[in-house]
């Protein structure tokens, strides 16, 4: 479903991602994982149209979406969570999650009530600010309000940083519902390798902007890990 071919990205005068190749198989649960700095956030961004390619080719269902918009791939489907979850703080939680609703390619203008049974604490604080609620919670909005979209893929940017260790747990739960039960191609940046290996199904391990090993999770040796995750 999702396929970068030869995508090479400079940021400044500084190069991040060489020669990357990726594909991601339609109804998979894919954790891309790596130390820090070595260009998963890039990667992430170049593939909702945040940033451009230098070169290369992106393309999702066989279509190409190199030079397409942000906007563009939501209405598509593709739905992002941002690191550090970039909600609106002064939007109150059903503000915030009605902005997901213009990207919707079918305009409803209802928020789907499947949000809500995913995550009940929204319901409970629809007229509160974004950033009256906790970090954790914070999170469960930024993931929801992507879900709005009804999204057939969906990309996760590190969700459980700085996030409680029962709220963690929460998104795994939610993260392997949507993948198993409702058939959402997951797209995920981790660092918690546990997190990865119980959510994900495949993984794909970065160094210095290229794709240096992938394979079953099952696959993730000890050896992988202390070679290129180790610090």
């Amino acid at each position: 479903m999702i396929a970068l071919h030869g995508v090479n990205q400079h940021y400044g005068g500084t190069q991040i991602l060489w020669d990357l190749d990726l594909e991601i198989e339609e109804g998979s649960c894919v954790c891309v994982i790596g130390r820090n700095g070595v260009g998963k956030t890039t990667l992430l961004k170049c593939l909702m149209g945040l940033l451009p390619l230098t070169t290369g080719k992106i393309s999702v269902s066989h279509t190409d979406f190199s030079g397409e918009s942000p906007d563009k791939r939501a209405r598509e489907g593709i739905g992002y969570v941002p690191q550090g979850r970039e909600i609106f703080p002064l939007l109150t939680v059903e503000e915030n999650l009605r902005i997901g609703l213009g990207a919707r390619s079918d305009n409803a203008s209802v928020i789907p009530e499947k949000i809500f049974e995913l995550f009940p604490v929204l319901h409970e604080m629809l007229i509160r600010r974004g950033g009256d609620l906790s970090g954790g919670q914070q999170q469960q909005l930024a993931i929801a309000r992507a879900l709005v979209i009804d999204p057939k893929i969906l990309i996760l940017d590190e969700p459980n940083e700085g996030i409680q260790p029962n709220i963690v747990a929460e998104i795994g739960r939610v993260i392997t519902y949507l993948n198993k039960t409702e058939g959402i191609t997951v797209l995920l940046v981790e660092q918690k390798i546990s997190f990865a290996r119980k959510v994900g199904k495949e993984f794909r391990l970065m160094e210095k902007g290229r794709i240096v090993a992938s394979g079953r999770m099952t696959e993730l040796s000890d050896d992988l890990i202390s070679q290129h995750l180790a610090v």
